[in-house]
């Protein structure tokens, strides 16, 4: 095999035939190839046409700019036909399967985005009157129910804003509970299947971490739990279903055991997705749980948002719950009640979370997929994720490795691990030999408990024939990794980009742009 690293689509050559070869533009296809917008653009242009600006005193007290700003100039149908160029270049749901585990990229309904965009919602303003906003509290209230409803929890605090800043809330409130108490304790137990957000929101609140073990088959420790339990103990932060795909059969057990010594259960919802409409985690003792609206409804994820994590609270976190909170009084008005009062039901809140009352776009759309489903809908939305995840367990652990496949079925996610490659190949290779079948890569090297691990969670919203295909796909590439197929090591070979050095794309990116002698390059922020 042969290289070609100067042009931006590489030359294959296996016994002798060309696969493919550069071409003068470096596009491929209709696959076009997009400079950087320095590269476009001219720093001495502009692409709109501005009068001259008449004399005027300055009023900048020394403060006006001494060299060029160095932003290129560009007309809009440069700036246009750039940005939709490397839009081509990015995986999305609406172009096919995401397999991320843990993450949930679904499908989100149109309607979901029609209803987010009416007035009243889009345009709303945090600090409009009451009076003027009854529907969007309404909305806040209703969705608020339903959360309640689905989980069998007392009470719902709405404005954390994602999973870890709801974390966050169920762990002040815990804390706001014992202080109440007089009950002075400073430990929090992490079992090693929870996601990598609780130690370090416990961390957060002043309290030490001490993690829990988990058995071979990939579940808490009931044993060495209990063992640990004891008066410095505040709760226990648990995922459930957890990172490696299961379900905490012993999450009962483990509720009375905590509730027993004197501390309390937080549980990590964001695979609420997998339960939802199947169990209630308040029957299994749990008292504090956030929920990911942007995972288990639908909701747009990822690129750093938006997201919104309300958390459902027992009895005995309820009165702790923080502001604001939305209530309806016996006329049927909606009040953001956002002040502290002696005596009322929330006057033992810890305080706020957020300036004002969350995210309302996912509120809205959150609240439209609940209704679109109803309370089988969503149930049937618990049974698909989970037959999916288990329809590609069983599909490929003939080919990979997974490690607790003989433990019984999955959830919503299927796990697999790097065991059983040629040698000197890894999870690595087989995530970036997808890019080139057309798939994004699957969560790579987490949970940490398995050595090489490949997190899949296909979600409900995907077809048999859709999950056909990229089974196929991964089967082809797993096959390619056990044969050593050294072609592998260099994938992908299709893409815009071939593969990154991306711890140190990481550690040292280049973000700025500088005129090095005489020519435009990025420079190396350090």
């Amino acid at each position: 095999m042969t290289i070609n690293q100067s042009g931006w689509k590489p030359e294959i050559a296996v016994s002798g035939a060309v696969l493919a070869s550069p071409t003068a533009t470096g596009n491929r296809a209709l696959m076009l190839e997009e400079p950087l917008i320095f590269e476009i653009g001219g720093m001495e242009r502009t692409g709109v046409d501005l009068a001259e600006a008449p004399a005027a005193p300055n009023r900048l007290g020394g403060m006006e700019r001494a060299t060029p700003i160095g932003l290129p100039g560009l007309s809009e149908q440069e700036t246009v036909r750039h940005y939709t160029r490397l839009s081509r270049q990015n995986y999305a749901i609406d172009l096919g399967l995401f397999p991320l585990g843990s993450c949930t990229m679904k499908h989100n309904p149109r309607l979901n985005e029609k209803v987010a965009r009416m007035p009243g919602f889009a345009d709303l303003h945090p600090l409009a009157p009451q009076s003027a906003v009854q529907g969007a509290l309404a909305v806040v209230h209703e969705l608020g129910e339903w959360l309640k409803t689905l989980t069998g929890m007392a009470a719902v605090a709405m404005s954390p804003k994602a999973g870890a800043h709801g974390e966050l809330c169920g762990l002040l409130a815990i804390r706001a509970a014992l202080e109440a108490r007089g009950d002075a304790r400073s430990v929090i137990l992490v079992p090693e299947s929870a996601h990598g957000t609780n130690p370090a929101t416990a961390a957060f609140c002043g309290y030490a971490v001490e993690d829990i073990p988990a058995t071979l088959e990939g579940r808490v420790d009931l044993a060495a739990l209990e063992a640990r339990l004891g008066p410095d103990v505040a709760a226990v932060m648990i995922t459930n279903p957890n990172t490696c795909g299961l379900f905490e059969r012993d999450m009962k057990r483990i509720a009375d055991a905590v509730h027993a010594a004197g501390a309390l259960v937080y549980c990590d919802g964001a695979n609420f997705n997998a339960i939802v409409g199947r169990v209630r985690p308040g029957d299994l003792g749990i008292d504090a749980m956030h929920i990911n609206l942007h995972k288990t409804f639908s909701t747009p994820h990822g690129g750093g948002g938006p997201g919104s994590g309300p958390v459902v609270l027992s009895e005995a976190l309820a009165p702790f719950a923080p502001l604001p909170i939305v209530e309806k009084d016996a006329d049927g008005v909606f009040h953001l009640v956002e002040e502290e009062t002696a005596g009322a039901d929330h006057g033992q809140n810890f305080g706020r979370m957020v300036a004002f009352h969350g995210q309302m776009g996912m509120f809205t759309r959150a609240l439209a997929y609940i209704l679109s489903h109803g309370a089988d809908g969503l149930r049937q939305v618990a049974e698909d994720a989970v037959l999916n995840a288990n329809y590609i367990l069983r599909s490929l652990e003939d080919v990979l490795d997974a490690p607790f496949g003989g433990t019984g079925p999955c959830m919503h996610e299927a796990l697999f691990s790097d065991k059983g490659l040629a040698e000197g190949f890894s999870t690595l290779d087989v995530a970036k030999g997808l890019i080139d079948e057309g798939y994004h890569p699957m969560t790579m090297y987490f949970p940490l408990v398995v050595h090489g691990a490949m997190l899949i969670e296909p979600t409900e919203t995907e077809s048999k024939a859709a999950l056909d295909q990229f089974i196929m796909a991964l089967r082809s590439v797993a096959e390619r990794a056990k044969a050593g197929d050294e072609a592998l090591k260099g994938a992908p070979w299709f893409a815009p980009r071939r593969r990154l050095d991306e711890t140190l794309a990481a550690r040292k990116p280049k973000l700025v742009w500088e005129e090095v002698g005489g020519l435009a390059e990025p420079a190396a922020a350090e």
